[in-house]
């Protein structure tokens, strides 16, 4: 899934926006703002000399709205589409309705507002069927679909999803097809059943293979992901360099990021820390630039929305002055009046300029705010990933030191035999196997590992002994802290010399002492101890 926070402009729309039906989203580039909003305020004024044709001025609003949204002004982007509900009036049989209500419910959803989001989606769902919509009732369907998964509601996700993907068959729309598999192979993924998000990820990349699209990028990272989520990490790093390679051609900031991102992951799984510290720089390399840009359209934004402001204030205040002149330049309460109202007009000016301008402080603190916020989660990740290697070579050195431990003494045993050639070879080796089976039995490597144990967890046994209903067995502690270790059952059965089917029984009976969660992995149990 793609995850994938700076990043809520980019989040709100790798939500299937082409399942979605964005047919009208307005296309930004950087240092651009200015002219898309001077062009729909153009297109606003021409459509309102004409007021009888309120559908083309709901129409003006609606791309407004988009725009407000695709810089993440979200505040603005609610006000045009209820502007533009307004200009439809009660006419809730028009497919602009299905179109608006759709678009407040992803604002919404951006938010992580997802009640409000799926009152919104529900109402178009409901109109839609009403109306025999079959595309405003697959984008619903779709938008639900989302707003589940972001949830964990995965199985809700995939009703919504097959609903909106057989609707999209229905009426050949290849695209609606091909951005519900993808959705779809996100859930999938989500739910660790990376063949079945394959499968899906592959339909929709079979639609958008060789078009240079933004999808395409996407559904090559998700399948990049799910490769390297199921441990075949070269198959995933192809992918995900294709990815960046058309991320590149497009030159999308959002995209070279993630790509990046997912690249920098494969290289740290293959063990090439050197690259994956590379590709990780360059990650936030343009996780800046983005930002950047970003910041410089709001602002360029909201600069130029005061400036029109200020100037439909002095129109009106060169009108008002004109009437004051026409009507009696000689009459003294006319001059007062005047001057009463060139005061309020300033004062108004004045305090709009006020309100701008901590409108405009607010948003730069709010920037700051999820800047530091990024960089503490990735700090965390970071102690995360340090405390798992540690974990790692206090494994790797108890197995040393088992196997060192045998073979010296076996090396010693041998070498003696070898020296005196008249020994009896044959009781030698009896002893030889007893002396091996009697190091086997010994505990001094759990008590070195015990020692290495506790102090990269020193909190873990004490942590999992209270949360336990009963009293745990030392057997059941060991079980615990190799668990924790992230150990497959195999490896537990060789390290504790017991059979699998041992382990697995030995798992079952120490989940049930444990306060977990029926849908919980015991590993994740242990892990997030």
């Amino acid at each position: 899934m793609i995850k994938v926070l700076g990043f809520v402009f980019f989040f709100s729309f790798l939500i299937p926006i082409g399942v979605l039906g964005q047919q009208t989203t307005v296309p930004l580039t950087q240092g651009k703002a200015n002219d898309t909003y001077h062009a729909l305020q153009n297109q606003l004024e021409a459509a309102k000399k004409h007021p009888e044709n309120k559908r083309k001025v709901a129409q003006v609003y609606l791309q407004l709205g988009e725009y407000y949204h695709t810089l993440g002004l979200y505040t603005e982007a609610i006000a045009q589409y209820n502007s533009a509900l307004q200009e439809l009036g009660s006419n809730l049989k028009d497919p602009l309705y299905i179109t608006l209500n759709n678009n407040i419910g992803k604002v919404y959803l951006s938010l992580n507002n997802f009640e409000l989001a799926e009152q919104y989606f529900e109402e178009t769902r409901q109109a839609s069927e009403q109306l025999n919509d079959d595309k405003g009732l697959a984008i619903s369907l779709g938008l639900l679909g989302a707003s589940h998964e972001k949830q964990s509601e995965y199985e809700e996700a995939l009703q919504d999803q097959t609903r909106s993907l057989e609707l999209f068959q229905k009426l050949g729309d290849d695209y609606g097809v091909a951005i519900t598999n993808e959705n779809m192979g996100s859930i999938y993924e989500d739910l660790e059943q990376f063949d079945r998000a394959y499968q899906f990820f592959d339909r929709a990349y079979g639609y958008f293979e060789g078009k240079n699209m933004i999808e395409e990028i996407n559904v090559l990272n998700n399948l990049g992901d799910s490769f390297r989520k199921r441990g075949d990490y070269q198959l995933g790093l192809a992918y995900t360099t294709k990815a960046l390679d058309l991320a590149k051609g497009l030159n999308d900031l959002h995209e070279l990021e993630s790509a990046h991102k997912d690249i920098s992951k494969n290289y740290a799984l293959m063990g090439n820390f050197e690259k994956a510290h590379e590709h990780l720089l360059l990650a936030e390399k343009y996780n800046s630039e983005m930002l950047q840009a970003q910041n410089y359209d709001q602002l360029n934004v909201l600069q130029t929305i005061y400036e029109t402001n200020k100037k439909e204030a002095e129109i009106q205040l060169l009108k008002e002055q004109n009437k004051v002149s026409a009507a009696n330049q000689n009459l003294l309460w006319v001059a007062l009046f005047a001057i009463a109202v060139i005061f309020i007009i300033l004062y108004y000016y004045m305090g709009r300029k006020r309100k701008a301008k901590l409108k405009i402080q607010e948003y730069k603190q709010r920037m700051l705010k999820a800047e530091l916020d990024k960089k503490a989660i990735e700090e965390k990740n970071l102690q995360r990933e340090v405390q798992l290697k540690a974990a790692s070579l206090s494994r790797y050195s108890l197995h040393l030191s088992q196997k060192n431990k045998i073979l010296l003494d076996m090396s010693n045993t041998l070498r003696n035999m070898v020296s005196r050639k008249h020994m009896d070879t044959s009781s030698k080796i009896k002893e030889l196997v007893k002396e091996i089976d009697f190091n086997l039995k010994q505990e001094q490597e759990w008590d070195e590992f015990m020692t290495f144990f506790k102090e990269i967890h020193p909190e873990f046994i004490k942590k999992l002994s209270v949360l336990s209903e009963n009293s745990l067995s030392p057997a059941e502690l060991r079980l615990g802290m190799l668990l924790r270790l992230n150990l497959s059952s195999k490896e537990i059965a060789s390290i504790l010399r017991v059979t699998p089917d041992s382990v697995r029984v030995a798992r079952y009976r120490l989940r049930k002492k444990l306060p977990i969660d029926q849908k919980e992995e015991l590993v994740n149990f242990m892990i997030e101890l």
